[in-house]
Order: structure tokens, then C-alpha cells, then sequence
């Protein structure tokens, strides 16, 4: 890796993911191990948050471009990372994007096709098998989507002082410490 160029790029799924920071520091480590020894620079750091499934991502566009502008090579800590759609994986090597998984750093383009296939089926699984938790979840009883913002007994109190007219909704969402909307959504 003799003076070699390196722009590094940092995956996260979730907001959660992202806020915990443990995904990208282990990511991070992933990265600079592959890096560890060698005569390098490391350009820049791109960390985003952002579905695999997702083409659309500002971030990587960034990194890409600022790889491309330095001749250096894109590092992710793993394949997957890059993203998890096997036709997007593969129109970066027919681009002549250069990158390289710390992970799998000997991969060559008949690996990374192979592993951008396993990729996108991991995709497709991880879909799945999350919709068929929700419906389970759901069949079980389960409420979905955010908590409540009130509890039963305020939404019962709202909706006594809204018949009671004395107050406007703006107000009664005012006295809950919520928005108008959310008083709207209760009385309708």
C-alpha cells in the first residue's frame, strides 16, 4: 500500500444505529486496520445514515467524487456497507469506482460480483423477516407506529373539555404540552 490514497466510508441503517455510535466504531476499526502499517493517507471520513437498499445517497456520492478528485480508493469495512443492491455494486466496477472491503481486501471483481448477489438476497431476507415480525406482532395485539402522545385518560378529558366548549383546541393542546394537530387527530 505504498502511498496509497484512501477516502473511507461509514455506514449506518437507523438513526439508532447511528446515535449508539457502536456499528461505526467498529466499522471505523474495521477500516483502519486494513489501513494499519501501510504508507497511506486517509483523505477523508464519510459516515452516513442510510438504507443499503437506498441508491440515493448523498454521502457516498460525496465520497465518491472526493475519491475520484484524489485518485484515491474508497475503503468501507464491508461490502454490505457500500450497499446491498447487486446491480448498484456492479455498475460502481463497470464506473471504475475503486474500492476496496476491509473485510474481503483480496476480492476481485468475480468475488465482489458474487458477494453483491449474497448481498442483496441478505436484502431481501432482512425484509422479510421483519414484516413477518410486525405482522406476528400485530396478530398478537400489538399497537404499531408511535406512542401515543396522551395517555387514555388525558384523550378522555380532552375530548370532555373540547364538548364542554369553553376552550379552544389550541388551548387544550397548549394545557397537554402537544401540538393543535394532535388534538385535531383525537376529536375527529
Amino acid at each position: 500500500m505504498a502511498n496509497q490514497k484512501f477516502v473511507s466510508c461509514l455506514r449506518v441503517s437507523t438513526a439508532k444505529q447511528g446515535e449508539s455510535g457502536l456499528g461505526l466504531e467498529a466499522q471505523r476499526a474495521a477500516v483502519l486496520d486494513y489501513l494499519n502499517g501501510g504508507r497511506w493517507t486517509l483523505v477523508a471520513e464519510f459516515v452516513e445514515t442510510e438504507s443499503g437498499a437506498d441508491n440515493e445517497r448523498p454521502k457516498l456520492a460525496a465520497a465518491m467524487a472526493t475519491a475520484r478528485a484524489h485518485g484515491a480508493r474508497l475503503v468501507i469495512a464491508k461490502l454490505d456497507r457500500l450497499s446491498r443492491d447487486a446491480a448498484f455494486l456492479l455498475g460502481l466496477q463497470r464506473a471504475g469506482v475503486r474500492f476496496v472491503a476491509a473485510d474481503m481486501p483480496e476480492a476481485n471483481e468475480m468475488v465482489v460480483g458474487i458477494m453483491a448477489v449474497v448481498a442483496e438476497a441478505e436484502r431481501k431476507m432482512i425484509s422479510k423477516r421483519t414484516k413477518d415480525a410486525l405482522a406476528a406482532a400485530k396478530a398478537r395485539g400489538v399497537k404499531l407506529g408511535p406512542k401515543p402522545k396522551l395517555t387514555p385518560h388525558q384523550q378522555r378529558e380532552a375530548i370532555t373539555r373540547r364538548d364542554r366548549g369553553e376552550e379552544t383546541l389550541r388551548e387544550i393542546a397548549r394545557s397537554y404540552n402537544v401540538s393543535h394537530s394532535t388534538i385535531s387527530r383525537l376529536i375527529a
